[in-house]
Parts: C-alpha cells; structure tokens; sequence
C-alpha cells in the first residue's frame, strides 16, 4: 500500500495560513492571523459553526478544523437568519477594496449576491442584525443606524446608536425593541433606535446576542457574562473566570440549550457546555 505524505504545502491568503490541499486550517490559528467579526451555529447541521473572518467566510467541525467555504472577502457585519437555516446575511468589504452594501447567501455561505447597497452605500456594516420577532426587519449600522422591513431590499434611516456602540441585536419580542452594547454600557431602544434607556452601565459591555428561546446575553467587561432567560427577566453575571479575556461574539446553539460559541479579543474560539459558566478552547 502507497504511503500517503502527510506534510502539506502551506499558502497564505491575505495573512491568514490555510492548508493548500484542502483549504482547511485549524480554529486555533485565527488568533493573531485574522479578525473574526461574526459567529453563528449552521442550522442545517449544528455540529459545524459558521465563522464570518476578515478574509472570507469558515466553516468549522468539532475536530477543531475550519474550512473556507466562501470568497476572499472581509465580512464585517454577520447575522444567520432566525428563520431560514441557509439564509445568511452579511455586509464588508471584498478583497479588492470598497464596501459590499448588504449581501445575501442562500446556500450557507458559499456564494453571494448583494441584495441591496443600503442607503447613501454601498454601506459597510460594522453591526448588522436580524429580527427573531419578524424576519423581515433588520438593522445595520453605518455610521447612523439603517433599519429595513422587506428583508434587506430598502432601508430607512432610524436614529443614531449610543456613542462608542460596538454590537447590536434585535429583540425576539417586538422587532421595534433594539441592544446596544458599547463603552458606555448596554442600552434598550423600544422604538426601533429612536430613542434609548440604559440597561447595564456599571462597565463597558462588549457584546450583545438574543437566543433562540428569547434568552439575552451580554458580556460586561471585568464582570463576565450577563444572562436572562427572557428579555425582561433581570441579568445575572454566570461567567467569572475568563481573566483579562472579553467575549466579541456569541452564538447559542439552537438544538442544545446550555451549548455556547464564543468569540473574544484574542481571535480564539470558546465553547461552554452549561450555558456560560465555563468555557475550553473550540475543538478536540
């Protein structure tokens, strides 16, 4: 039987190092070879996970390997649709430089089309988000905050977000009810970012993510992670053992109820298999 060589031939596309044979590399190279600006659980087979890079769109297996399913490009806003397990949203920048307006994937990332270059755009979300209460509204920010009501064809302006806001999420109540997290605090918009009240304002919270039981996350710099069941029920510090490490994204697994990703400053990828209070090193 023919030996099979196991050393590959390593390329780089745009800083980060990816496996030239099979275009895989592991999750834990992220950390100091690229950005990532987004995370979601793939509906369609939840033991992968999407993540949304500054060199294009992964998809990683619980073998800690991550494969590059989409074109080169920087995906700076990112959000899955609560509805449609193939439907992804996203918004950046492409390899040769301007802005993407809003894009769409209808096969789970790998390939898209922009449905719409947002207002006054092409826009480059930084922040986009998708409503669980009505699937049709969204909201992205782009120097103020755009909102739209037919899934991403047209938008209006909507308001301003809190100063040195870094995420937003839509609630899974009222798709007029609005987070925002950010060096001032967490705040709430009930009239589509109109206006805004404090939530949590004791320190920078770094992000904000709803899940798909209506449960609201928030991570609180120094403090640890923020969790209510609902939207209306009190935040409740569960993590604490984190160190100087802050949590950038969030994404609950929709099948598995205490089952979290997370991203954090460093580029790394965590998993928390009791809803938050402890977190390893995503993949084997």
């Amino acid at each position: 039987m023919q030996r099979i060589l196991l050393s590959l031939t390593l390329m780089v596309l745009g800083g980060i190092a990816v496996a030239k044979a099979q275009n895989a590399v592991p999750v834990t190279a992220f950390a100091g070879q690229t950005h990532i600006h987004g995370l979601a659980v793939d509906g369609a087979d939840p033991d992968h996970l999407f993540i949304a890079t500054h060199h294009g769109l992964y998809r990683a297996g619980p073998d800690g390997m991550a494969t590059l399913i989409s074109v080169v490009q920087d995906l700076m806003g990112f959000s899955p649709s609560p509805l449609e397990p193939l439907t992804l949203f996203a918004s950046g920048h492409p390899a040769g430089g301007g802005n993407l307006g809003l894009i769409v994937s209808m096969d789970g990332g790998r390939t898209w089309v922009q449905r719409s270059p947002g207002l006054q755009g092409p826009v480059d979300f930084h922040m986009l988000a998708v409503s669980r209460a009505d699937a049709n509204v969204m909201y992205g920010v782009f120097g103020a905050l755009q909102r739209s009501a037919d899934a991403g064809f047209t938008w209006t302006f909507a308001g301003q977000v809190p100063p040195r806001t870094v995420d937003i999420a839509a609630s899974a109540l009222d798709p007029d009810r609005l987070y925002a997290a950010g060096v001032a605090g967490l705040f709430l918009s009930e009239d589509a970012g109109a206006t805004w009240s404090p939530l949590y304002q004791s320190t920078p919270v770094s992000m904000v993510e709803l899940g798909p039981r209506g449960e609201l996350f928030a991570f609180a710099l120094g403090r640890g992670l923020l969790v209510a069941e609902d939207e209306n029920a009190p935040l409740e510090i569960v993590t604490t053992d984190l160190g100087e490490l802050y949590l950038t994204h969030l994404a609950p697994d929709p099948n598995a109820t205490t089952r979290l990703f997370a991203a954090d400053q460093a580029n790394e990828v965590l998993i928390s298999e009791d809803g938050g209070r402890s977190w390893r090193r995503f993949g084997p």
